[in-house]
């Protein structure tokens, strides 16, 4: 089975995840979806992740976050710029999620970063998804 999109497969197991409780989902692992949960590590959005080495393939697990009425931290995670309709901006029209309260995760020349450090590091690039 070939896979088209595979960042939009990352973001669908950490909903179906979320929407399950699970402390935890496995993905398959890629640099960009390695990037991508640093990014949310980094804005507290998951715990923490961890790369299982296997014989047949290797793996990402992604340690889910819950607030104390173990509701998920996600409320919300949307792919933006999808193999068919690449969505850019540039570094003066960066998007606002929730006005500030969500995240917008961008790929730049500089990496796969926010949009709170797209915009220190004045650079634009395309809008994979949003996450509040």
């Amino acid at each position: 089975m070939t896979m088209t999109d595979p960042v939009a497969d990352f973001l669908t197991r950490i909903r179906n995840a979320q929407m399950a409780l699970k402390p935890w989902t496995d993905i398959p692992v890629s640099k960009l979806k390695i990037r991508l949960s640093y990014v949310l590590k980094e804005e507290n959005f998951i715990r923490d992740y961890i790369l299982i080495k296997d014989e047949t393939q290797d793996s990402l697990r992604i340690f889910l976050n819950y607030d104390q009425n173990n509701n998920p931290v996600i409320h919300g995670i949307e792919r933006i710029s999808k193999p068919g309709c690449r969505n850019y901006v540039s570094s003066d029209k960066l998007p606002r999620v929730l006005n500030g309260m969500g995240i917008a995760i961008l790929s730049t020349s500089k990496g796969v970063v926010s949009d709170k450090k797209a915009k220190t590091l004045n650079v634009g690039g395309e809008v994979l998804c949003h996450v509040w």
